[in-house]
């Protein structure tokens, strides 16, 4: 059976980072400021995807609807794919650039924990990389360098850890690519049996062979991108439904919070009882908790020395 202690460490805690990094002093952050990750990979990971999508938005304008003999088609056709490619960027803005739930750095001081009003013998944990109290269920992650609350994993196409703040912007962005991916495949699946049907050189404005060509690469990442956001969206859902994040069923630890129902934890994520706001990427989950109670104002102070903190018992 695992200690208590080893039970709250990171997944990515190796044996040779146990010596905590350069701790910098207590920093006050606004929950307003904008969010994003200086992370390369994540950058060029996120650029790709808004290029993917606008790939697919030339081909399934361009090359399928436009030339369309059929007006209605092409009107019905184009609204849906643009309003489902528009909800699916504006949900990996929000993704990429909401706080997921970051913990502020460096409030590991003794002033601190003592504001925090513990009970004696409770025992608080700090991170040695960001130098930070860790509250429950949140995860330190190497890529944002910070501690996140309710940390599922970090997902380097939105440049962004998924956490208790931006999770619904994450399943709606999973959900918005699978349905735009899914509608076009079947587009292109009925722009072939037309063509095929009629003269190559009047289904498009481009040459059959660069019509093939787009057809065929659109076809493919419309495959690929159904399959694997199909596959997020689920597991995204399951994880809500069964309150327990990506991080914590890797681990295979009992839990160690007291778990809520699948329909009271969607309706935490997705920001109030069930309602069209839920489909949209822009509103906020006014179901949580405020922001500012996720930033606390503490007192300046030394960072203390332990990465196990207890409440000293009152002496009688």
């Amino acid at each position: 059976m695992r200690t208590p202690v080893s039970r709250f460490r990171d997944v990515e805690r190796q044996a040779n980072s146990l010596q905590p990094a350069q701790c910098l002093p207590p920093c006050h952050e606004r929950p307003n400021n904008m969010w994003f990750i200086k992370d390369a990979c994540g950058i060029v990971c996120a650029v790709i995807t808004w290029f993917l999508v606008f790939f697919a938005e030339f081909v399934v304008l361009f090359v399928m609807l436009i030339p369309s003999k059929n007006l209605i088609y092409s009107m019905l056709n184009g609204a849906l794919f643009n309003s489902l490619a528009f909800l699916a960027l504006a949900s990996h803005f929000r993704a990429m650039c909401t706080d997921p739930g970051a913990v502020p750095k460096g409030n590991a001081t003794k002033e601190y924990i003592e504001s925090l009003q513990l009970k004696p013998g409770q025992v608080v944990y700090k991170c040695p990389k960001c130098c930070s109290i860790k509250p429950d269920r949140a995860h330190h992650c190497s890529v944002c360098k910070r501690c996140i609350r309710k940390m599922d994993h970090h997902c380097p196409w939105v440049n962004n850890c998924v956490g208790e703040s931006n999770q619904k912007y994450f399943v709606l962005f999973t959900m918005y690519i699978s349905l735009i991916s899914l509608h076009a495949l079947v587009m292109v699946v009925l722009h072939f049996l037309y063509c095929f049907e009629d003269d190559w050189t009047k289904c498009s404005s481009f040459s059959p062979p660069a019509t093939v060509i787009l057809l065929i690469l659109l076809c493919f990442e419309g495959l690929l991108f159904l399959i694997f956001t199909s596959v997020m969206f689920g597991t995204q859902v399951h994880s809500i439904c069964t309150d327990e994040t990506g991080i914590e069923r890797l681990k295979r630890e009992d839990p160690t919070w007291q778990k809520i129902s699948s329909w009271e934890a969607m309706k935490i994520a997705f920001g109030g009882p069930l309602s069209v706001s839920w489909l949209s990427p822009f509103t906020d989950c006014t179901c949580q908790k405020d922001t500012s109670d996720h930033v606390p104002v503490f007192p300046q102070g030394e960072i203390i020395e332990e990465d196990v903190i207890e409440i000293p018992l009152e002496s009688h």
